[in-house]
């Protein structure tokens, strides 16, 4: 299959984004924009700094943003990226994420020394806290531990017949995926989701980078690459997959034979997120 022949790579992306929110003439939000728009990839500092800017400093929802990001980075992730850009605004804490030019100094001082605003920077102090107006109780799903067993995932494989193939996602694509180390002879399969390409139309830095990790996983396995719906393709596989903790998992796992846990570093919990420190306190080390 050419997949350049069935993927549109470049249509404008439609939804109700803002460029404005961040300011091209800062030095430190220009080069992070492009860096993104460029590569594909950010420091987790530089995607720190755009998230504030576009939220706290610019007033602007983190919705459009996050799809803006969703689009271009090379390891976008719904799971990660969006708890990230909630806890940006102070969703869980209470308190939002300033961005200020000492931390431009700090970490990259010849941005600044460069900046066409060095000396009328409209970043110089950090930005005042907003009030946010706290929640009468938490979510149920947020409420104890037991709650989280539907976002968890299984802790330890679910076989309900034999596999024949390995279906990968975006989300485990490679090596390391648990259910493609349980069966190093079964064929490796992946979907290019049409309808979800149709709908995000990632960049094309994007779509290569899949296509190139495809193309190094086919020098040690046997890979196969769709392009379609899941939802038709999925059921005629037989496949062992690994569990991914996002929404759209659902279109694959109805029809696994085989299910794996998913690889966390640590165990997800409902505790305090109003700290660091204090979430931090009661996570369970992995065994």
């Amino acid at each position: 299959m050419d997949l350049h022949q069935n993927l549109r790579f470049d249509v404008p992306w439609s939804g109700d984004f803002t460029p404005s929110a961040w300011p091209r003439d800062m030095a430190c939000v220009d080069g992070a924009v492009s860096d993104l728009e460029t590569h594909g990839w950010l420091v987790n500092q530089t995607r720190l700094w755009l998230a504030s800017q576009y939220t706290v400093r610019s007033g602007a929802g983190w919705m459009a943003a996050q799809e803006y990001f969703h689009r271009h980075l090379l390891d976008g992730s719904r799971a990660a990226n969006l708890l990230g850009w909630q806890w940006t605004v102070g969703a869980g804490t209470g308190k939002q994420y300033g961005f200020a030019r000492w931390q431009v100094e700090k970490r990259a001082p010849k941005l600044c020394g460069t900046c066409v605003l060095k000396n009328r920077c409209p970043i110089e102090e950090f930005p005042a806290d907003t009030v946010l107006q706290p929640v009468a109780a938490p979510p149920t799903r947020l409420a104890g531990d037991d709650d989280l067993a539907t976002t968890r995932g299984p802790r330890v494989p679910i076989a309900r017949s034999a596999p024949e193939s390995v279906l990968l996602t975006v989300e485990s694509l490679g090596d390391d995926d648990p259910a493609l180390r349980a069966h190093p002879d079964l064929p490796v399969v992946f979907i290019f989701d049409e309808p979800a390409l149709t709908k995000l139309q990632l960049s094309s830095k994007r779509l290569v980078f899949f296509v190139e990790t495809l193309q190094d996983l086919a020098r040690r396995r046997d890979v196969i690459v769709h392009l379609g719906d899941p939802r038709l393709i999925a059921p005629q596989l037989a496949a062992a997959m690994t569990w991914a903790p996002v929404p759209s998992f659902a279109k694959y796992a109805e029809h696994a034979v085989e299910l794996h846990p998913w690889p966390w570093l640590v165990e997800p919990h409902a505790g305090s997120m109003t700290s660091f420190t204090a979430w931090n306190r009661a996570i369970t080390p992995p065994t």
